[in-house]
């Protein structure tokens, strides 16, 4: 006999079984569906389109809502390269990056552990990689492979895991999951000599994307660091441009303001990153702060 409620209905553990059964189907886990998420970048790239992103080195999730309320940008970058961060912020970036349809995300990863690294930007939900320090074609099919499942035609080494990107139980080594992880956008940084030595065979491996060109680095590498507008250096740089072009691979360039963007409007480049926040911040300061000391003297 089952037990009486304080509300007077009768029950019993088997009626409740029952009950739960008929209105919760409760399917295994390899049967559960979940959307292929927007992305946005992906989109605009398929698309021909031009694209803006932005940088951060913050990865408080409220600098990401600031940005997307602007409506101005279609992805933000993460520099992880330059920046600290953990496990939990690199999810709670993912969530604020989804409170807006317009806009996508994008890790820049460090050279070591690329593979461990690109899982876990994957799996919080940051759908596109930029891989830093690229010196060979085998680099740049260990990047891709970083990216991509591990299946037969696909080549990758992403295995199934039980991480946000799939809705943790919902889709994890889905079809979907396989779909979304060639959805991800692979970008190289072209900036150390012997890339750019081999630049039409590193263009060549198949699913590279994006291609952006690094002065600071490549004028390190030639032994001249710090000298970022030598002729040496900006001919790299145009030659990295028109090869991605002819290759069709999309060249990308970052940039503080607009006006300066017009020399590689002209070459072709229709893609471009604009500000790091550290660097606006560092601008207001001296400029705001610096009128302010010069009004009361403090000079």
């Amino acid at each position: 006999m089952g037990r009486v409620l304080p509300f007077g209905k009768e029950f019993s553990k088997e009626k409740i079984v029952l009950e739960v059964d008929q209105m919760i189907e409760m399917k295994p886990m390899m049967e559960r569906k979940r959307a292929k998420r927007k992305n946005m970048l992906r989109e605009l790239l398929k698309a021909d389109k031009p694209s803006l992103g932005t940088h951060l080195l913050g990865s408080w999730p409220g600098l990401v809502e600031v940005i997307g309320q602007t409506g101005a940008i279609d992805y933000i970058e993460f520099v992880g390269e330059y920046a600290p961060y953990d496990l939990y912020s690199l999810e709670n970036f993912g969530r604020a990056i989804n409170l807006f349809d317009h806009m996508s995300s994008m890790m820049k990863i460090d050279q070591e552990p690329r593979l461990y690294l690109a899982c876990r930007a994957i799996g919080s939900g940051i759908q596109n990689l930029l891989f830093a320090d690229i010196r060979t074609v085998e680099d740049v099919k260990q990047c891709v492979a970083a990216v991509r499942a591990e299946t037969p035609k696909t080549g990758g080494l992403n295995g199934v895991g039980m991480r946000r990107d799939m809705g943790y139980v919902m889709a994890p080594g889905s079809k979907a999951y396989v779909e979304q992880l060639e959805d991800s956008v692979v970008a190289l940084m072209v900036e150390k000599q012997s890339a750019l030595e081999h630049l039409e065979e590193i263009l060549s491996v198949k699913g590279v994307d994006m291609v952006q060109f690094g002065p600071a680095d490549y004028s390190m590498s030639i032994g001249i660091p710090g000298q970022w507008n030598d002729p040496k250096v900006k001919e790299a740089e145009r030659y990295t441009i028109e090869t991605a072009l002819r290759k069709g691979v999309a060249p990308r360039v970052e940039l503080m303001d607009f006006k300066d963007a017009e020399p590689y409007l002209k070459m072709g480049v229709k893609h471009f990153c604009i500000g790091w926040d550290v660097e606006i911040l560092y601008r207001y300061c001296m400029d705001q702060g610096g009128a302010f000391r010069s009004f009361f003297k403090r000079d």
